[in-house]
């Protein structure tokens, strides 16, 4: 017997990710997860005897204990993932944090070489690189006094 319920959560959760990859709310690479997991879950509510004839073949006496468990292994893997992904973009943001603030003690020692004849451009107006602050300071010693 189909499961309504589970057919329409099936359907919403897909409709969902959907909506958020064409919004670009999501990322591909983790809605291809998800769209998984929305087909995995339309499929079992279509056809519920896989979850026991699966369940049967594992040893698992009771049909919902494999699905609770196979939904925890899924839920610890995407946590998992997560947490690399977490790790990932911390270590950027650390070397990003480092590379400005290097950039920022080069505009403090052009700023003292010159005499203080460079404004104070402030946050967010810093020029990009080391070696732009470089050519700005070769161009200005070219041009004639």
């Amino acid at each position: 017997m189909i499961a309504p319920i589970g057919v329409g959560f099936a359907l919403l959760v897909l409709a969902i990710i959907v909506i958020l990859l064409t919004r670009r709310q999501l990322r591909e690479k983790y809605a291809l997860l998800w769209l998984v997991i929305g087909v995995a879950i339309l499929v079992l509510a279509l056809f519920p005897g896989l979850l026991g004839g699966l369940a049967g073949v594992l040893g698992v006496e009771v049909p919902s204990n494999l699905f609770f468990a196979l939904a925890i292994a899924l839920l610890s893997g995407v946590a998992l993932h997560l947490s690399w992904e977490l790790s990932a973009a911390e270590e950027e943001i650390r070397r990003v944090a480092e590379e400005i603030a290097i950039l920022r003690v080069d505009v403090e020692e052009l700023r003292t070489d010159r005499g203080s004849e460079i404004p104070d451009a402030g946050v967010g107006s810093q020029p990009e690189s080391a070696e732009a602050n470089r050519r700005s300071q070769a161009a200005d010693d070219v041009e004639p006094s």
